[in-house]
């Protein structure tokens, strides 16, 4: 196996990326026609890999939560950190998923004959070399190398200082994959330093990198999308919402809420802001908040809220404005649809929202005037993830509008080019 290129602190950043971006383009090309079989291989042979070596990842895994502990990080974010056998065997078990799904590459979407006889096919073809800077959650490195892998793309991936040995240690199992598949190893690359430069490098190789997909805090899409000479699938704030309409069920209200919120405050799909209609806020709310005050959340709430149970603190402004991810939510009482909606206009980042009620008028209303990239009715927000979509995993929920939209997997992860067939036409 063929080793990435290490890097200290005298070694040339720009020199070393460059390398990888090399790598990378030869690597894509020589994947981009492997058969469906071999690449599955890999993906399978990574999985077997992921098992047999879970007590080397946890070890990496308990050298970056110690120092991530050190430095006071949230309790949210060292979740995100966190590994454990069962989530080892969640990633191995998406590999497996991701290997049984169709390969996209290759795929007629579209034919049709002119009336001169040309025959033309729209077919899917891998996007080339894609760069993914993540942070904190290390099993974006397998959900990322095994979706590029098995879309036909190489990637260059970059994952945060926190998780940088768990990160480091579960991409060695892809590489083994690869290798087990004989498939080129620089197929799935990994930036070997936590140096902020590398990531200025990674932005600017427009020569070997087809597509930037930034997948973290604000702080970090901002930097992509200012600083990216490269096309960049937008993966904003998680600033989630529930419109509870006046015409909602009060057990399946309560069920959704408690689940949205609480299950995992810690990914992008977790609740952040609830938008209750003031006709079934005194019937609903009481019983909304003993379930989420008891589960441990802190409620803010404006003056209605307030006025209902003295435990909710006072809202302010910047609290309609904060992705959370902790166990803390804010509650607004709102007179009708049009002006939740106006709120989530207002606030939202276009990720995902959802309605509550049986009226199916008012839910198709908000479904069509909600303009996010997923928008549930009657269903937990924590649904929000590839996995559960049936895309065996995802990159990251993109929240801009240009070629992928809601959860990236193997399809999101390609293009098309246009096949052609004549028989001796020459154009008049």
């Amino acid at each position: 196996m063929t080793a990435q290129p290490q890097i200290s602190n005298s070694d040339d950043i720009a020199r070393m990326m460059e390398e990888l971006g090399r790598g990378a383009r030869k690597a894509a090309n020589e994947l981009s026609l492997a058969p469906t079989e071999t690449k599955n291989k890999a993906l399978r042979k990574a999985a077997n890999a992921l098992r047999a070596r879970k007590d080397e990842i946890m070890s990496a895994n308990a050298k970056d939560m110690t120092a991530a502990s050190g430095k006071g990080i949230s309790a949210a974010l060292l979740d995100r950190l966190e590994l454990n056998e069962a989530r080892i065997e969640s990633m191995a078990a998406g590999l497996e998923a991701i290997a049984a799904l169709r390969d996209p590459v290759g795929e007629i979407i579209a034919e049709w004959d002119r009336p001169n006889g040309l025959q033309i096919s729209r077919v899917r073809v891998p996007l080339g070399v894609i760069g993914i800077i993540y942070e904190s959650r290390p099993n974006v490195t397998a959900d990322a190398g095994s979706l590029c892998l098995k879309s036909g793309n190489a990637c260059i991936l970059r994952g945060g200082s926190e998780s940088y040995h768990s990160s480091r240690a579960i991409w060695s199992c892809l590489q083994d994959g690869l290798a087990a598949a004989d498939l080129p190893v620089e197929a799935i690359q990994m930036i070997p330093t936590t140096d902020r430069a590398a990531v200025g490098e990674l932005l600017t190789m427009s020569d070997y990198v087809d597509v930037i997909v930034p997948r973290g805090g604000r702080n970090l899409i901002e930097r992509v999308q200012k600083e990216s000479r490269i096309p960049v699938f937008s993966h904003l704030d998680g600033l989630v919402h529930i419109y509870i309409d006046e015409k909602a069920d009060p057990a399946k209200t309560q069920d959704i809420v408690l689940n949205s919120k609480m299950r995992r405050v810690s990914i992008c799909g977790a609740l952040e802001t609830l938008l209750v209609n003031r006709a079934v806020a005194k019937d609903l709310l009481p019983a909304i908040l003993d379930d989420l005050i008891g589960a441990g959340c802190e409620v803010r709430g404006d003056a209605d809220v307030q006025a209902l149970d003295s435990r909710v603190v006072v809202a302010t402004e910047e609290d309609w404005h904060t992705e959370y991810l902790e166990p803390i939510l804010s509650i607004r009482i709102v007179d009708d649809m049009a002006t939740a909606i106006n709120h989530i206009e207002t606030y939202g980042s276009q990720h995902t929202d959802c309605i509550i009620t049986e009226n199916d008028a008012a839910a198709a209303e908000f479904m069509r005037k909600v303009d996010s990239a997923i928008v549930l009715h009657n269903a937990s927000t924590q649904f929000a993830d590839g996995g559960e979509f049936g895309m065996g995993a995802e990159i990251g929920i993109s929240t801009g509008k240009m070629h992928a939209r809601g959860p990236v997997g193997v399809e999101q992860l390609t293009s098309f080019k246009y096949i052609v067939k004549g028989t001796g036409q020459t154009r008049p």
